[in-house]
Parts: C-alpha cells; structure tokens; sequence
C-alpha cells in the first residue's frame, strides 16, 4: 500500500518536471523551433484551435518557420493569432504561406531567457516539495489514526525525501541543459 502512494506523489512530480519541459521547448533558443508556436491559437470558423491544426508546419532552414494552411482564407487569422502572441516575431506572408524569420539572440536576451529558465526550475522545484510536503501530512494523519505505525510513517518520509532529491537533481539537470543550450552562440 504504501508503495502505491509513494507512486501518486511521485507522478505528480513527474508531470510537475513534464510541465517545465513543455514550457522550456517554447523558449526559443535563436534556432527555429516549431514548438514556439505550441501555445498559438487560431480562430477556425468560431473555434479557437491550436495552429498545428489548421496548417503545415515546417522548418527550412535553422531560423525559419514556415507555415502553409490548408485554407488560404486562414492567413489573415493565423498572422493576427502570431502577432497578439508573446513569441515577439512579426510574420510575413507572400499569399499562400506564412514565414517566420527568427533573428539571432542578443547577449542580453541570451542572458534574460537563461533568468527566465532559472526561475521556471525553481518554481517547479518549490511544487516538488509542496508534494512532499502534503505527501508527509498524509503520512501523518494515517498514522493519527492508526492506520500505520510511527516507523512506518518515518520510513515512508525517508523514502519520499528520496523520491524528491531524486526528482529536484532531475530539475537541476534540465536548466542546465536549457541554460547551455541558450548561451551557446
């Protein structure tokens, strides 16, 4: 039983770390990246649907995205959608599809994206341990009622600690990685 319930909490930080990751490859690292456009939503006859949808997706060359709908009555819509995002990219279009030239990073924005990916990793850090946190609170009640004993408890704590160290270096590993990966030129 107990085995089970250190599961649940440890998937719950792994979708914690999942989320980070789907928030790290938006970030654009001066390369062209098509999961920039992840978030972009597209107003397809009265239904808001994700870019991806409504279009092909494609990547030239190293800092280009171009986009072909398949209706060219969306290239109007898929433009507006771009320029009302946070992506900071002005599309162009020639008629039939759309391109999104991504220019080089600077130092400066190097070194803002590289704060930026620090703080999402702390603050998936910080929901990590409010996990443990509630994980040892329930550890706690079971034992309140008798539902398991002082040893157990403590047993129980030491090896969600476990789970968590194992969870945070995991974290540590990824904004290195995402920190590396922007500050390479």
């Amino acid at each position: 039983m107990l085995t089970e319930e250190l599961k649940i909490y440890e998937d719950k930080m792994e979708k914690s770390l999942n989320v980070l990751l789907d928030d790290y490859a938006s970030i654009r690292a001066g390369r062209a990246n098509p999961h920039v456009l992840d978030k972009i939503k597209v107003d397809y006859y009265g239904t808001m649907t994700p870019l991806q949808q409504v279009g092909n997706i494609s990547v030239p060359e190293a800092r280009m995205i171009v986009i072909q709908p398949w209706e060219k009555s969306l290239i109007k819509k898929i433009e507006k959608a771009i320029q009302t995002s946070d992506l900071g990219i002005n599309p162009s279009n020639d008629g039939s599809v759309i391109r999104l030239v991504f220019p080089e990073l600077t130092e400066d924005r190097r070194k803002q994206l590289a704060k930026d990916v620090k703080k999402k990793g702390d603050g998936t850090k910080v929901a990590m341990r409010n996990i443990r946190r509630d994980a040892n609170e329930a550890f706690k009640k079971q034992e309140k009622a008798g539902e398991m004993s002082e040893d157990d408890r403590k047993l129980a704590e030491e090896k969600m600690q476990k789970i968590t160290d194992k969870m945070i270096e995991k974290v540590d590993k990824v904004i290195e990685t995402k920190t590396k990966e922007l500050m390479t030129v």
